[in-house]
């Protein structure tokens, strides 16, 4: 029986990293903005955020809308989201992936900005209901970069920091690791630009779904 190498925990960020979702998420975000009449961010403002708690990021995408009016702009972002997700699939090679790393004895989490019930809703539309082992929302622990999504799924399997690896696609998610203690893996194919990744410490930065597929492999 094959047995994780140095990993026992592998924890993933959703949005951007195992969903092909950073532009629809920041157009959402930006139609919101709109319908509030509030000015609507770029691109690379949008796609920012990504990975934050919902109030969180919509307080850095529109930060000049007075703070009682930002669960409104919440519910026109999800308004937008939800009667689009189903455009929403996985990066190729992803769920080939994962079944990799389960057949190796992993344990496989979650740990993601989006909401429980956005969450819960994705895991059902694309069949990986038993794919990952715990999973952690940002309404129901705290927002990245904040570790406690992160401890709580150590906590859960026993996993200490060493033996655990973070993967994700923003600066969001390798401030996270490093809150956190454990190591990172950058992704380069969603919201933020890896060369902002150049601060981290990070053991690897991949640029497609099949460079982070190989890597573990042969690290993980």
């Amino acid at each position: 029986m094959t047995r994780p190498r140095q990993f026992d925990l592998i924890v993933f960020d959703w949005d951007g990293t195992l969903f092909d979702s950073t532009a629809l998420i920041a157009r959402c975000i930006q139609a919101a903005c709109a319908d509030l009449g509030v000015p609507v961010p770029s691109d690379e403002r949008a796609s920012y955020v990504i990975g934050m708690g919902l109030i969180d990021a919509l307080q850095h995408a529109a930060p000049d809308l007075p703070r009682e009016r930002y669960q409104e702009l919440g519910a026109r972002y999800r308004h937008h989201y939800f009667a689009r997700q189903h455009e929403i699939v996985l990066f190729p090679g992803t769920l080939e992936m994962l079944q990799a790393l389960r057949a190796r004895h992993h344990w496989l989490g979650v740990a993601t900005g989006k909401s429980r019930r956005g969450l819960d809703e994705a895991l059902q539309s694309v069949q990986l209901k038993g794919v990952f082992d715990a999973t952690r929302t940002a309404d129901e622990t705290a927002s990245k970069p904040n570790p406690q999504m992160l401890l709580e799924l150590m906590r859960e399997f026993g996993a200490e920091p060493a033996r655990t690896l973070m993967i994700g696609d923003t600066t969001h998610d390798l401030q996270l690791a490093a809150n956190a203690g454990t190591a990172a893996v950058g992704v380069a194919y969603g919201a933020h630009p890896h060369e902002n990744f150049a601060g981290f410490d990070t053991r690897a930065v991949a640029h497609s779904v099949a460079e982070l597929h190989d890597w573990l492999a042969r690290h993980a």
